[in-house]
């Protein structure tokens, strides 16, 4: 029921694995230290910079593996990448980002025509960051773009269409939820477990949502604790945290909707393959007599699973 529900919140996407089924990251048998290596390593090896690793990551170009150490990569992963035919090259051009500037050179249209494009959800940015103003600057695969361009060239040249002027007029910005929605599929398709993939669909929600989703206290705490970084790295300037938050979390009435209808049918699902950790599921030790020391509070997830 999950993943029908969640279909709505798939647009149009580029063809970097994200129509097609993608293997998840972690799928496979684990691999020790010695069968795989740090993701910096792998980065060099696949001659990438780290951020440019990640981005393969997230579009299953390159498959990842969490471990107790940190994220690593198979060597038969790297051995399977820089084998393909074409690689480096064919792999650095499925990973080209481009900003507005070049992305509009690329198919040679007017900056202001793809920014329009862009916030009427005709594709949807891959990666973004703020900029010294404060502002969203948007990036997009380059692949998306060309293929955008072959699949509808009739929007690239004459008047922009009246149902695209109307939105705009409106102040309507797809841009936002695109990237969020591309974001949840990707981490959708890196697991198979039914709580982890709550968690995604939570992980744009903020707590007042979520707790319209699932009013049980205990699965909401699990479902919070299990919710995924939707970003690598968190700016540490509380201006720019504020603005990435904004990107981060759902804000449009219907998207709100959508995602708190397809979350309550996750929980729905998860609850059928096994219950959500609860306190009295926890093994009590024996009463020693001993009251605990007065301290910081405990938070409600670190009381359920009995962690101080």
């Amino acid at each position: 029921m999950a993943v029908r529900v969640h279909q709505e919140l798939r647009g149009r996407r580029g063809p970097q694995g994200l129509d097609g089924p993608v293997e998840p990251a972690g799928a496979g048998k684990s691999s020790g230290p010695g069968e795989s290596v740090a993701f910096s390593t792998a980065a060099r090896a696949l001659g990438l910079k780290p951020l440019e690793l990640e981005l393969a990551v997230q579009l299953g170009e390159v498959r990842a593996l969490t471990t107790g150490t940190g994220r690593r990569v198979a060597r038969e992963e790297l051995a399977r990448v820089t084998a393909a035919e074409g690689f480096p090259e064919a792999l650095r051009a499925r990973l080209r980002v481009v900003g507005t500037a070049e992305g509009a050179e690329l198919l040679g249209i007017s900056q202001g025509r793809l920014t329009r494009l862009a916030r009427g959800g005709f594709f949807a940015p891959v990666r973004f960051y703020v900029n010294r103003y404060r502002a969203v600057v948007w990036l997009y695969l380059a692949a998306d773009l060309i293929e955008f361009a072959a699949r509808q060239p009739e929007l690239l040249t004459g008047r922009t269409p009246p149902g695209l002027t109307a939105t705009l007029a409106a102040g309507e910005d797809a841009r936002g939820a695109k990237w969020r929605a591309r974001r949840i599929d990707q981490l959708l398709a890196r697991t198979r477990d039914p709580w982890e993939r709550a968690g995604a669909l939570a992980a744009v929600l903020g707590s007042i949502e979520l707790a319209s989703a699932v009013d049980d206290p205990h699965e909401r705490a699990y479902v919070r604790e299990l919710r995924p970084a939707l970003i690598p790295v968190r700016p540490t300037a509380a201006a720019a945290r504020e603005v990435v938050d904004t990107v981060l979390t759902a804000d449009d009435p219907r998207e709100i909707m959508r995602y708190r209808v397809a979350l309550a049918s996750a929980v729905r699902d998860a609850r059928r393959s096994r219950p959500a950790p609860r306190p009295d599921a926890a093994v009590v030790p024996p009463h020693s007599g001993r009251t605990r020391p007065p301290g910081r509070p405990r938070s409600l997830w670190r009381k359920l699973v009995g962690r101080c």
